[in-house]
């Protein structure tokens, strides 16, 4: 631990706060973030992927805010990058000013689809499709009957080089999933009915159809896939992957039975 630099956070005052962790803003140093991710997750190996993983996307040619180091506070591991001057998220906007939620969803669509275009190197960027597989052989709140559901719905799944389905999973299961729970209100500055309108706009957007029936019941059968994933990748506690079957079982019933 000892080749990075410690940073006092005394100096930082928090400035937002996401699912996997805090950001930090210095008076002194301006033009740069700080981002401790949460303990569960924080490793080195979790935080240089994330920063490996952002210094390939900059590559790409896709906007993203530079990478410069990865650094210590106290015993916890973080990144220093770029900030974004003037800059709100666009749930910050959402919350903001409610009229423009369409809009932003329209954004969001837009740069989505240049992304999911955009070819990728796999060797860095893994198959979610293999990753998904070997999450199933070793996760143990979904019963066997239900693994091979997923099973068989994954072996269908296109083996692409560019970014997947699963991104749109996942923001399905933020707008409908989660939108009820309060701790995912207060992450992403939305309402529940702001969530479902955002999830609508996003979808009418990307399909070009009033009617996007079928393309949520996709997007939910993807939602379940990513909670494997994130149980996976996040060190779940039995809290958490009680609640992670209680849901899979939901979505399973629904989006697969």
């Amino acid at each position: 631990m000892s080749e990075y630099k410690n940073i006092d956070l005394s100096a930082w005052t928090q400035v937002g706060q996401g699912g996997n962790g805090i950001t930090y803003e210095n008076p002194s140093q301006p033009d740069l973030i700080l981002k401790v991710d949460k303990k569960q997750i924080n490793t080195l190996e979790f935080v240089k992927h994330e920063f490996d993983v952002s210094k390939a996307v900059e590559k790409l040619g896709l906007p993203t805010p530079k990478m410069h180091e990865i650094v210590r506070v106290g015993n916890l591991y973080a990144t220093i990058s770029d900030r974004i001057k003037e800059k709100r998220s666009l749930s910050r906007i959402c919350h903001d000013e409610p009229q423009r939620i369409e809009e932003m969803a329209q954004i969001m669509c837009s740069n989505g689809k240049i992304l999911f275009s955009t070819k990728c190197d796999t060797d860095f960027f893994p198959s979610r499709k293999e990753q998904l597989m070997r999450a199933l052989d070793k996760v143990q709140f979904v019963s066997r009957k239900n693994r091979r559901i997923l099973k068989d719905f994954a072996r269908t799944i296109q083996d692409i080089k560019t970014c997947r389905m699963f991104d749109l999973g996942h923001l399905y299961q933020i707008c409908n999933v989660y939108a009820p729970m309060k701790q995912v209100q207060d992450i992403f500055h939305m309402t529940e009915q702001q969530l479902h309108l955002f999830w609508d706009a996003f979808a009418k957007a990307y399909t070009g159809q009033d009617d996007h029936s079928e393309f949520d019941s996709q997007a939910g059968r993807f939602a379940c896939l990513d909670m494997i994933l994130r149980y996976e990748f996040q060190k779940c506690s039995l809290p958490e992957k009680m609640f992670f079957g209680v849901y899979i079982r939901r979505l399973i019933k629904t989006f697969y039975l």
